[in-house]
């Protein structure tokens, strides 16, 4: 008997020590506090500076109300933060002193709103998610090959940190529609 419980000990250290432990990937996002813990306040943004994506329960995307792929909503994305001709009908941009860069135009009062329905699929909202992330990524590589000479993955965490304050991830995920039950109130 103290034999197989010695041997289910040394298996069991076995295979915690072999066991290779890996760290899954996901998109970065910070959750908003717990509603008791919310502070509640008014945000009033300019109609210019938001960009309205719907993912519905289809798994259809549109921005602005107009349908779009997810290449298309990537472009579009990019060109709404970018605002490089300075479009009155798009965000207004700020001068800051950024480290490195020196004064320079910071796209900062945009807002990309995001609503989703409750029976939109995983894949489609990861998909729209993915596009919006690759075109913050497509003007970070854009300026850092401007900028700096290389692409941003080849830049300082300095030089990155710059790169983010230029163009900041401004996203604002509004409560899936859908959420009312039969007969009930949302």
């Amino acid at each position: 008997m103290t034999a197989t419980a010695d041997i289910s000990f040394m298996l069991l250290i076995f295979f915690l020590v072999a066991t290779s432990m890996y760290e899954e990937k996901g998109l970065q996002a910070q959750l908003p506090p717990p509603q008791d813990q919310r502070r509640e306040a008014e945000l009033h943004v300019a109609r210019r500076n938001v960009a309205e994506i719907v993912v519905d329960a289809d798994g259809r995307t549109t921005l602005d109300g107009e349908a779009v792929t997810a290449e298309q909503l990537t472009e579009r994305v990019a060109t709404f933060v970018a605002n490089a001709a300075n479009d009155a009908s798009m965000p207004e941009k700020s001068l800051r002193d950024v480290n490195l860069l020196g004064t320079t135009e910071v796209s900062d009062r945009h807002v990309v709103s995001i609503q989703t329905d409750r029976l939109t699929s995983y894949d489609a909202y990861f998909q729209m998610r993915h596009a919006v992330a690759r075109a913050y990524a497509r003007l970070r590589n854009q300026l850092a090959h401007e900028r700096f000479g290389r692409s941003y993955a080849a830049c300082s965490p300095e030089q990155r940190e710059a790169l983010g304050m230029v163009y900041p991830v401004r996203i604002s995920e509004q409560p899936p529609a859908g959420n009312e039950e039969k007969g009930g109130t949302p």
